[in-house]
């Protein structure tokens, strides 16, 4: 009923930025609410592990690899989020998932995933 359409990412050298962008997009005339936004990050032959989220009302979470160097926001009336990553480590190479979790008159929480956009961080 919505999809994830996800922007940026890219390669970039240690210590550098980069800004990923999420939006959720409706199906035409569905009716939602979003309870939460979030990335997620995965490297080969390794679990999905959560980045950062927020709740909506509620305060944002992170991993603590990266406290201090990423900062989610969401805008509520746009329904989209932003991750904004600085000072990127060889060790935050990985493809990034946007995630979300929806309210709708068929369900009280439904999860949805992009498809995931790479980031390289290497020099």
């Amino acid at each position: 009923q919505v999809q994830l359409v996800e922007s940026g990412g890219g390669l970039v050298q240690p210590g550098g930025s980069l800004r990923l962008t999420c939006a959720v997009v409706p199906a035409s005339g569905f009716i939602f609410s979003i309870v939460s936004m979030g990335w997620y990050r995965q490297v080969p032959g390794k679990q999905r592990e959560l980045v950062a989220t927020v709740e909506t009302g509620r305060t944002e979470e992170y991993v603590g690899s990266v406290k201090g160097r990423f900062t989610i926001s969401r805008d509520y009336g746009k329904n989209t989020a932003r991750l904004e990553m600085n000072k990127l480590k060889p060790e935050d190479t990985a493809v990034y998932y946007c995630h979300t979790i929806i309210q709708s008159a068929v369900s009280s929480g439904e999860t949805y995933w992009g498809k995931g956009t790479q980031v390289t961080v290497s020099s």
